[in-house]
């Protein structure tokens, strides 16, 4: 049995990864934060036990895109006017910048698989766990997430 360190480690250190996640479905600053204090409201309510470190942040995450995911579906949000389409993000770099505005172009599926690729080091074993779908369908959509990057990116710089 893996006993986490207290629970304010915990926080600290993942609620930049939970921010992210639940960021990269909502596109909005106070939804993700919403999204990032009810994960860890449920796990400062009742911790889960977990086997290690990993565990415990696949928790995480899975609570996080649940979370999402029903906030999403709410009937609230339909009601909802946002003031915007997504936050933008401080950096001088601007192909940073372009490079964040086309991973946040894209679905929510491919959205997932490349934050949780890239930003956040999961194998593609993993993040079909972590998102409940195959191997096989994380690879494809990665694949079809890198295409439609490229495309993105190349309409993005051949403008300038």
């Amino acid at each position: 049995m893996y006993y986490p360190d207290c629970p304010k480690d915990v926080i600290y250190r993942y609620q930049d990864t939970i921010y992210r996640i639940a960021f990269t479905y909502c596109r909005n600053s106070s939804d993700a934060q919403d999204i990032a204090q009810e994960v860890f409201v449920r796990y400062l309510e009742k911790p889960p036990k977990l086997k290690s470190e990993e565990h415990l942040k696949a928790w995480l995450i899975r609570v996080t895109i649940n979370a999402a995911k029903s906030l999403l579906t709410s009937s609230w949000l339909k009601k909802v006017v946002p003031l915007s389409d997504h936050e933008p993000i401080s950096t001088d770099d601007s192909s940073s910048m372009d490079t964040y505005h086309a991973v946040m172009s894209l679905s929510e599926k491919y959205r997932s698989v490349i934050m949780l690729y890239y930003f956040e080091g999961y194998s593609v074993g993993e993040i079909a766990q972590i998102l409940g779908r195959t191997e096989t369908a994380v690879q494809t959509q990665l694949g079809r997430a890198r295409a439609m990057l490229k495309t993105k990116l190349k309409e993005d710089w051949g403008n300038d």
